[in-house]
């Protein structure tokens, strides 16, 4: 569609058009501003007798398929003006889109003006599909050339008023004339669908899935299986040309999805002179496993990803799920890392899961940023743990920091770009890690890699380079973390837990590095007996290969292999440390040694025969007692086993009179046992007699 936009003032420099086509559209008619620099419309010229066809065209809009109705009309007798200007109408009628203007959705209703709904043929299919469109124009038959007619287009866009589609394929809530003979689809199956939709899975394969889903409910029925062809095709036309930009404004455009996503909203603070952008996300899925999986558990953040790139960095709150991996249960897109913005949020997330579950709290907080503030942490959380991924260099108590670095710069003073991104990014720091470092305790390799391999997600699916020029757009980022992310940890999820779709199973299972350390066998490591310099690792895919690991049995061990070389956490040096944890040669881990030195600290603390000697140890008896039973649940392949050795046990649901009563209890005499029944029968007799009464 073209729009001069130069503004015309007199309805004759308006040029006459008359298309081709049998029936056309407002997309094949060029549009002329015509008025004032005040008050301009969007005006074409046709000839009157073709009204008809145009309204036919309007109304076979591919993507909001619609009729249109009279809304309004008015007649004048030629001749009746002796007095007229150009643009006076002989007749003049008011179309609008039969979707609206009254709203009969979700909060929605009449219009203040009118008491009825007007009685018109061409209304939609019934009366709850109005959907509040306001799409409408005016076509004006002219007094002066009653064979032209002048058609001003108010709105052409089919929203409500609140700026969204509102009905036809890009609506996801439309209301058809079938609604109530569709098939009963829940949330998981809806979610299926759409989450196969958006990581590229065939049609046919969908429509395959989901009709097995229908069937559960609605049993084999030809009619059903149409149907839910027809929600598939639905569904992945919607997915197909939604679209991220709701406004060319990014700023408007967010807003406009915050209004219409209320509920996967936690906070959201827009840009203003004193505060900055935040804007916290979490869908009711990603609330649910939260709660799961979060409660006396871990919660880790990756939070510094897409600073230079990004209009507003990331910041991903994870919890590990039951084969622990990482899972991103919340996003938060904004620009501050003050205390009070901090903790707006993260009292808004505590405050979204403890409605759900009033005692749900947290074990630990993983962070990955040394500057992080921890204090809006603390006042969620007693225990925050450290992850340390990035770490090129580390001192560990006693060395000369200063001495340190100047040896570390003359061993590489060759590697000139090395040295000048060191110098540039981790010298300034250095003090600042180390400082965290003594403060803080460290998180485990398996924790790391977790993390690690959702961060390489996150890269793959939003530095792609078709997408590089939205980088800079807020709604880009939103788009593409509740549509593609979020489809492929739901269904990573789903098909571990129903059994199904091995495909993703396998895939997800060998997702981090530490799962796919598991897989190599202790024979294919072997370490260096002399200086402990370095491990070799045989491939498992060819054995005549072999992978150099350095600095064995440390954090900061590095392998030759290309995953690693790119800077990130592989397999291989994860199995070589395995290795060393049952060599007397090789150092405890770090995380090992700040575990030690808090038992250490707490068994030092409580003076003899007080007080807090008593809490200390009443505090350390519970944690005992939590850590074996999640050793137990972890070894064990049946729960049953674990629930059948748990101290309290019941008897059977007849014999289960007194609550808490153990099963190893002595049992009742016969004769108190009558004497209950008997209780018990003149009970239900009084109960019987007062309801008489």
């Amino acid at each position: 569609m073209e729009i001069v936009e130069s503004i015309v003032e007199s309805i004759l420099d308006i040029p006459v058009q008359d298309p081709p086509e049998e029936e056309f559209s407002s997309a094949d008619l060029t549009w002329t501003k015509f008025g004032t620099a005040e008050h301009h419309d969007d005006v074409a010229l046709i000839p009157y007798a073709r009204v008809d066809e145009f309204i036919i065209g309007e109304c076979s809009n591919a993507e909001c398929p619609t009729r249109f109705h009279i809304e309004r009309g008015r007649k004048r007798s030629k001749g009746s003006l002796k007095e007229y200007k150009d643009d006076e109408y002989l007749e003049y009628r008011l179309y609008w889109c039969s979707f609206g203007p009254e709203n009969y959705g979700e909060g929605g209703g009449i219009l203040p003006s009118r008491k009825y709904r007007l009685n018109t043929r061409n209304r939609a299919a019934r009366p709850q599909s109005m959907r509040g469109c306001q799409c409408h124009f005016v076509v004006k038959r002219l007094y002066a050339r009653s064979s032209l007619a002048l058609i001003i287009y108010n709105e052409r866009r089919h929203i409500n008023k609140s700026g969204f589609v509102c009905h036809g394929p890009l609506d996801k809530d439309a209301i058809g004339p079938g609604a109530k003979k569709i098939p009963y689809i829940s949330n998981e199956i809806q979610q299926q669908a759409m989450s196969m939709i958006y990581l590229g899975i065939p049609e046919e394969n969908v429509l395959e899935k989901h009709i097995e889903c229908i069937q559960r409910y609605c049993g084999s029925d030809a009619k059903v299986n149409t149907l839910a062809s027809q929600y598939v095709r639905k569904l992945g036309m919607i997915i197909k040309r939604s679209t991220h930009e709701l406004d060319l404004d990014d700023q408007a455009s967010i807003r406009m999805w915050v209004e219409r996503n209320k509920k996967s909203i936690f906070v959201y603070q827009d840009t203003s002179e004193t505060d900055p952008f935040i804007l916290g996300i979490q869908t009711e899925w990603q609330l649910q496993q939260m709660v799961r999986f979060g409660h006396r558990s871990l919660i880790a953040a990756d939070s510094t990803f897409g600073i230079k790139r990004l209009k507003y960095p990331l910041c991903t709150l994870l919890v590990f799920d039951s084969r622990q991996h990482a899972l991103p249960v919340a996003w938060v897109i904004t620009r501050s890392v003050a205390k009070p913005d901090v903790a707006k949020w993260m009292k808004a997330l505590l405050d979204r899961a403890r409605s759900i579950d009033p005692g749900w709290k947290i074990n630990g907080f993983v962070i990955d940023d040394a500057a992080m503030e921890i204090d809006p942490i603390r006042q969620v959380q007693r225990e925050i743990f450290k992850r340390l991924g990035e770490m090129v260099y580390s001192i560990w108590g006693g060395i000369n920091t200063s001495v340190a670095l100047e040896e570390l710069i003359q061993d590489f003073v060759d590697q000139t770009s090395f040295m000048e991104y060191f110098k540039s990014s981790w010298v300034p720091k250095i003090e600042m890690w180390l400082s965290t470092m003594k403060t803080l305790p460290l998180a485990s390799q398996e924790a790391s890699g977790a993390i690690e391999a959702y961060h390489v997600k996150l890269k793959t699916k939003l530095f792609d380079d078709s997408h590089l020029g939205a980088l800079q757009r807020v709604d880009w980022l939103v788009h593409k973390l509740t549509t593609e992310l979020h489809s492929t940890y739901w269904l990573d999820r789903f098909a571990d837990e129903s059994d199904s779709f091995q495909n993703v199973k396998e895939e997800y299972l060998a997702s981090t590095s530490w799962h796919r350390a598991l897989q190599i066998p202790d024979s294919a490591v072997t370490l260096d007996d002399r200086g402990n310099l370095f491990a070799k690792v045989t491939s498992q895919k060819d054995s005549s290969v072999t992978h150099l690991v350095w600095n064995p049995g440390s954090e900061f061990a590095f392998c030759n292999c290309a995953w690693s070389m790119q800077g990130n956490f592989c397999k291989h040096v994860i199995k070589v440390n395995m290795i060393c944890e049952n060599h007397e040669s090789y150092k405890p881990s770090m995380s090992i040694q700040s575990f030690r030195e808090i038992l250490m600290d707490l068994w030092k603390k409580p003076m003899d025969d007080s007080i807090s000697l008593d809490e200390s140890v009443a505090w350390t008896n519970q944690m005992l007692d939590q850590i074996k039973q999640l050793v137990e649940l972890n070894s064990s392949n049946d729960i049953g086993i674990v629930v059948n050795n748990m101290p309290l046990k019941w008897a059977s649901k007849k014999g289960r009179t007194f609550v808490g009563i153990p099963a190893s209890l002595p049992s009742i005499p016969s004769s108190s046992k009558s004497t209950i029944k008997n209780l018990q029968k003149k009970n239900r007799k009084r109960k019987r007699l007062s309801r008489l009464r």
